[in-house]
């Protein structure tokens, strides 16, 4: 029986074919790539040219027209901005005023708690002209007050105690079943400027 001649190709015939392979798709790749680029060129010259093109359509009215239009633009854009610049700073401004207001008020809350006092004291006393001139004070200094928005936190003994609104000092035993968690007695005014507590009452309440 004759011998079949066969041959095993070796590592290098084996991989010739495959970088013959490797080769044809690397340069198949670079000529879509430039054929990419070439056509982007080509798009962006089309339509530069098309732009000139449309400038150099546009009559000396219709040229003018577009530049009034862009100024225009800028102009709106600027007053809109200052709108809002104007806006900014006036509320800036109103919170500084009422921010230093505020503290002017808060200042003088311990003048008219010495008021009090000095009303209690002065009380007790004979003397009606001491009296009357004592509260002729405190009623001026408290109306110049109020006029600025300054105001009395309403709370009086009794009321339900609310965390919220009141301070509580201490608690001591309700003097009976009804007045436990309520306010027994009122140690410091509480005040309000406009809407906002700028001192809360201090209280004392039953448990």
């Amino acid at each position: 029986m004759p011998e079949e001649n066969t041959t095993i190709p070796n590592a290098e015939e084996k991989e010739q074919p495959i970088k013959k392979e490797e080769h044809n798709t690397a340069a198949e790749v670079n000529k879509e790539s430039d054929a990419e680029e070439v056509a982007a060129e080509n798009d962006e010259i089309e339509n530069q040219q098309n732009t000139d093109s449309e400038e150099n359509e546009l009559s000396p009215e219709e040229k003018l027209k577009l530049e009034l239009d862009i100024q225009k633009d800028k102009y709106l854009r600027l007053f809109a901005e200052f709108e809002n610049y104007k806006r900014r700073t006036s509320k800036e401004r109103i919170e500084l005023f009422k921010t230093a207001g505020q503290e002017v008020m808060q200042s003088m809350l311990p003048v008219l708690d010495d008021f009090d006092r000095a009303l209690k004291e002065v009380s007790k006393s004979d003397d009606k002209e001491v009296i009357k001139g004592v509260e002729l004070i405190y009623t001026k200094l408290y109306d110049t007050l109020k006029a600025k928005g300054l105001e009395e936190f309403p709370v009086n003994e009794g009321d339900t105690f609310d965390g919220d609104l009141h301070e509580a000092i201490t608690q001591i035993p309700a003097p009976t079943a009804e007045m436990k968690g309520k306010i027994i007695d009122v140690i410091e005014k509480g005040y309000t400027l406009g809407e906002k507590i700028i001192r809360y009452p201090k209280v004392v309440t039953g448990k």
